[in-house]
């Protein structure tokens, strides 16, 4: 019996590993997409987004089996826990991108080049994205922690490009739809390095039962 749960238990972790890796190519496509001024490359995220949904809840499947037909102990039911939290943050990752690419075309062909802290955040955020899930399948605190600590390079460029674009909004009348656009853009990366930190602090739930939260 405990052999079949833990080959369910694997069959999870590749499933959560399958939805984090798309959640990334999500972050690296609307960054790419912003940074070229691609509407082309914007597009794949709205038409494939909804694969992130059916992850979703293939994932919450397999949980709620593993619940209901096997007998977890209880650090088995920390992990199980732990991932139906974290597939609710990683969906929301994926609507994040898909809220960004949804945007560029409205910069018409406009891509931000010139605040350079676009491509931290975004690389930043897609490193956050990669490691939580990482420090899960490994159960590794140390990482989870690093997620969280590596927060404040993302806040710190979010912060520094709001000043930019206020700015750019009051001195330049003419690019104030384009800069509140590019804002928008940089508080749904700020967003996602947000439920990175979300994913990180339920790994670290899973591990050693406590968490941030309580």
């Amino acid at each position: 019996m405990r052999n079949k749960f833990d080959e369910q238990l694997l069959n999870l972790n590749q499933k959560l590993i399958e939805m984090g890796a798309l959640c990334e190519r999500f972050i690296a496509i609307a960054a790419d997409a912003l940074l070229k001024g691609d509407e082309k490359g914007a597009d794949e995220i709205v038409v494939h987004g909804h694969e992130i949904d059916e992850m979703e809840r293939e994932i919450e499947s397999i949980c709620l089996k593993l619940l209901l037909q096997q007998q977890p102990v209880a650090r088995d039911l920390r992990q199980i826990s732990a991932a139906l939290k974290m597939i609710t943050d990683m969906e929301r990752i994926g609507d994040q991108a898909e809220d960004i690419a949804e945007i560029i075309p409205f910069l018409k062909g406009r891509t931000g080049k010139e605040l350079v802290d676009f491509k931290l955040m975004a690389e930043a955020a897609c490193k956050m994205v990669t490691d939580s899930i990482d420090a899960y399948v490994k159960q590794d605190v140390a990482l989870a922690k690093a997620v969280v600590e590596h927060d404040d390079i993302v806040d710190d460029a979010f912060g520094k490009m709001k000043d930019m674009l206020i700015k750019m909004i009051s001195e330049k009348k003419a690019d104030g739809e384009y800069a509140v656009d590019l804002l928008m853009i940089a508080k749904y990366f700020e967003r996602i390095g947000d439920h990175a930190v979300n994913i990180a602090e339920w790994v670290e739930f899973s591990v050693t039962g406590v968490h941030k939260g309580e």
